[in-house]
């Protein structure tokens, strides 16, 4: 896959966070297997997420997982729920592998 070139000025506006997943539930109703999130982002609330995340994670080992997250997109319909974030991985495979932080950081926090 080629990428194109954007400018830092672009990148800024891409706002990034840290957020702690608290609830896990199953998501019956997507095509590809997922979970639905709820994540805390401090300041910014609680927001929803649908993740493709279930062939390496269970519900109980992502609770309290502090995640990487775009918190400015559009919120996007996916079946009879709305994501308000798009939580971050890398691919490996089949299987998606999430960012997350390896200290404890602020809810909310963001990258620079």
């Amino acid at each position: 896959m080629t990428t194109a070139n954007i400018s830092f000025e672009d990148f800024q506006k891409v706002d990034i966070r840290v957020g702690k997943i608290i609830e896990v539930s199953d998501f019956p109703k997507a095509r590809i297997p997922a979970f639905q999130l709820k994540i805390d982002f401090g300041e910014l609330g609680i927001k929803k997420s649908s993740a493709q995340i279930t062939s390496l994670y269970s519900k109980e080992s992502l609770i309290n997982k502090k995640v990487l997250a775009v918190v400015n997109f559009e919120t996007k319909q996916i079946a009879n729920f709305s994501s308000e974030c798009l939580v971050l991985g890398l691919q490996n495979g089949k299987d998606v592998v999430l960012l997350h932080t390896s200290t404890d950081v602020t809810n909310g926090t963001q990258v620079l």
